[in-house]
C-alpha cells in the first residue's frame, strides 16, 4: 500500500509543477493567429510532456491506507478509516447522528 500512496503523491507533485506549462502550450498551440509551423512544434512539445503530469492520471486514494474506493474528499480518507476515527472522536466536527 505504501507504494500506491507514494506514487499518488508523486503524480500530484508532477501535475502541480507542469500544470501551468501544459495550459500555456495548449492555449498557444490552438491559437489560429500564430504560424502553422510554430503551432505544430508547440503541439508536439505539449504532446510529449510527462504522461503522469496529467490530471486524468490522478486517483483519489486514502492517505492512511491507500484504498481507492469510497473516499471522502473532505478528509481524503476511506469510509472505513472515517468511521474508526470518528468513533474515537479524532475528527473535528464529526459526530454520530441518531434520531
Amino acid at each position: 500500500m505504501q507504494k500506491k500512496i507514494k506514487k499518488n503523491i508523486k503524480q500530484r507533485y508532477l501535475f502541480k509543477n507542469f500544470e501551468k506549462n501544459r495550459l500555456v502550450l495548449k492555449i498557444i498551440s490552438r491559437n489560429l493567429d500564430i504560424k502553422k509551423d510554430l503551432r505544430w512544434k508547440l503541439n508536439q512539445k505539449w504532446f510529449f510532456f510527462h504522461q503522469n503530469s496529467s490530471i486524468t492520471r490522478i486517483k483519489n486514494l486514502c492517505v492512511l491506507t491507500g484504498r481507492s474506493k469510497s473516499i471522502y474528499r473532505l478528509f481524503k480518507i476511506s469510509r472505513i478509516q472515517l468511521r474508526k476515527l470518528a468513533s474515537n472522536g479524532l475528527l473535528p466536527g464529526v459526530s454520530k447522528y441518531s434520531w
